[in-house]
């Protein structure tokens, strides 16, 4: 049986590489995702979690401190948050955007719907959430949009 050597080791060669590849891309954006994220939000991102939780209505966004005794970063989510929560129900995502792209999904929906979805900020023990809602279909499809673009984003 003869073995073809070149594509023996090019076979190899690909699996080598395509998974670092693939981590290096995805290390490369969370990390253009953070730097981004520090000329907007004023808590620690590596002190935080963000998470984004869908229901049938719209979601809540949820920033946690991962240290509970941490009263710094939480008076700093909850500063945040209630400023976004504001300028969001006003239909203004440009935070979000500077961080995510302009290309984000969902947006053009949500600043052009804005007067249809209800944004509601509230404190929450070790941080902050948004509440986002909507009647209509179209809003809470473009509020998940947007959701997966953060989540995948902030990883």
């Amino acid at each position: 049986m003869r073995v073809c050597r070149p594509s023996l080791m090019l076979a190899a060669l690909a699996l080598i590489l395509t998974p670092t590849m693939a981590c290096g891309s995805s290390t490369r954006s969370q990390t253009s995702i953070a730097a981004a994220g520090s000329k907007v939000m004023p808590f620690d991102l590596s002190r935080t979690t963000h998470q984004f939780d869908k229901s049938e209505a719209g979601g809540v966004e949820i920033v946690a401190v991962k240290d509970p005794a941490d009263s710094e970063q939480i008076a700093l989510i909850r500063g945040h948050l209630a400023m976004e929560a504001k300028l969001f129900a006003k239909g203004d995502y440009d935070d979000p955007a500077r961080i995510h792209g302009m290309d984000m999904p969902g947006m053009k929906d949500l600043e052009q719907g804005a007067a249809r979805v209800s944004v509601a900020y509230a404190s929450r023990p070790n941080g902050a959430q948004i509440t986002y809602t909507s009647h209509e279909p179209k809003l809470v499809d473009a509020i998940h949009a947007w959701f997966d673009r953060q989540s995948a984003d902030h990883g």
